[in-house]
């Protein structure tokens, strides 16, 4: 008679590496209530919160998920009843980043300025097959190494002909469809280095009209020179011609014994001065200027130079009321100009020309009728840019505030100046007043839909 076993292994034994039985007290999520599986998601959830605040990323690792996991059971032990103690931990970490921002979005500032745009390094931020042209622009732009909307725009249609010219339509295709295809990652590129301007977002409009239009049975490489040619006639139709009819019409508002305050650097303003200047009219010029850009240095540079040199007086916006009594006009630059009249300059350009329209100081806008855009703009909040910190670095011996973890720098880089504070609008096809400024397409041959 055979001795009973004391102990039988199990009919299905677990195989290795399986995983182990849960401990008693500690039911499976199928034997959860909704209530309760509702509640351990959301105690799951304020832990990850409060890992990610804290600069963790959850479930990385194996160590990193073990942390998780314990910090997890320490928030819900230190909230009480549910996950209030997480949740509330997650919040003052939301709260904080919210006051400086988060880098990597390239967004900074409080959260009601996040949607101004922001240059973002591109070092690894190349995706797809990006032209090193484009590349080479795209990191100009963001350090500020390029700056106005006319240099800005002759740099981007200059990177197009390199982008055009490398180009070799694939099979089975043709170049007035797939050469658009190609060029949308370089445009996406460009704009991630920073905002686009109205200037350049109308040239690269004419360029795709241009494109759509190339005949399908012309040889591909006279098809490229074409778009080349037609990218020189732009630059040179609606902003070279353009400054040059420009400085004639705001050349004649400058007399003897003027005085022409001007605010940061306008290169059609430059141009009209120095135009003026050799012509032998005798005025002299006042400066103004403010930061973060400080543009105003590089324009007195180039009016105090060279063997005519024009008399000039630098000082910084705080000093403008003192200066305006012996103003005689007032001439700017812009950004873009929008169909209400309204101009969209540097910051700063809307408190010179209130302040101007005050004293009876007539103010002149220099602006080629490319930078015209149909859309209204009624404020400068809605759309703006931010300077990067970089360009707010201590000049000299000056210091110049820079954002800490107690304190945010909030540069916007332009605003709007309303019509009504403006006198006239000098472009290549005459003088406007604000009101007209939606009459800019009939005076280009342009029909409004």
């Amino acid at each position: 008679m055979s001795e009973p076993q004391a102990q039988s292994p199990p009919s299905n034994p677990a195989p290795p590496g399986a995983p182990e039985h849960k401990p008693a007290g500690k039911p499976s999520q199928k034997s959860m209530t909704k209530a309760e599986r509702r509640e351990l998601q959301e105690k799951q959830r304020a832990a990850k919160a409060a890992l990610k605040a804290q600069g963790i990323q959850p479930g990385s690792t194996a160590a990193g998920s073990s942390k998780a996991q314990k910090s997890a059971q320490a928030a819900s032990k230190k909230g009480g009843s549910g996950d209030a103690g997480a949740a509330k931990q997650g919040a003052v970490a939301t709260r904080g980043d919210a006051s400086h921002g988060d880098e990597a979005s390239g967004k900074r500032g409080p959260r009601i300025f996040t949607h101004f745009g922001l240059p973002k390094p591109l070092g690894h931020t190349v995706k797809g097959d990006i032209h090193p042209a484009v590349v080479r622009l795209g990191l100009m732009f963001s350090e500020f190494r390029i700056c106005g909307a006319n240099a800005r725009c002759i740099a981007t249609l200059t990177a197009f002909k390199s982008v055009i010219q490398d180009y070799t339509t694939p099979s089975h295709s043709t170049l007035s469809r797939h050469l658009m295809t190609h060029l949308s990652p370089q445009i996406t590129h460009l704009v991630s280095a920073r905002p686009m301007s109205v200037s350049m977002g109308n040239a690269i409009r004419q360029l795709k009209l241009e494109i759509s239009n190339s005949d399908i049975d012309m040889i591909e490489q006279d098809a490229k020179d074409l778009l080349c040619q037609k990218i020189d006639n732009y630059i040179r139709d609606r902003i070279i011609y353009a400054d040059e009819v420009i400085q004639d019409f705001a050349g004649k508002k400058i007399k003897n014994g003027d005085v022409i305050l001007t605010y940061a650097r306008s290169s059609v303003v430059e141009k009209v001065l120095l135009r003026a200047k050799a012509e032998g009219k005798d005025f002299s010029v006042i400066v103004v200027d403010s930061r973060p850009l400080l543009e105003g240095k590089a324009l007195l540079k180039s009016l105090t130079s060279g063997e005519n040199p024009i008399r000039c007086t630098y000082a910084l916006l705080p000093a403008l009321a003192s200066l305006l009594p012996e103003v005689t006009t007032v001439f700017i630059g812009a950004h873009s100009i929008y169909s209400n009249g309204a101009v969209y300059s540097r910051a700063g350009t809307a408190l010179v020309s209130m302040m101007a329209k005050q004293r009876n100081v007539p103010v002149v806008v220099c602006c080629e009728t490319y930078k015209f855009s149909d859309g209204v703009l009624v404020d400068a909040f809605g759309k703006n840019e931010l300077a990067p910190v970089r360009t707010v670095q201590p000049h000299g011996k000056v210091p110049t505030p820079v954002s800490t973890p107690g304190l945010e720098v909030l540069n916007p880089l332009y605003d709007l100046t309303p019509p009504k504070y403006i006198t006239a609008v000098v472009t290549e096809v005459g003088l406007i007043p604000p009101s007209s400024i939606s009459s800019i397409p009939l005076a280009l041959g342009k029909s409004i839909v």
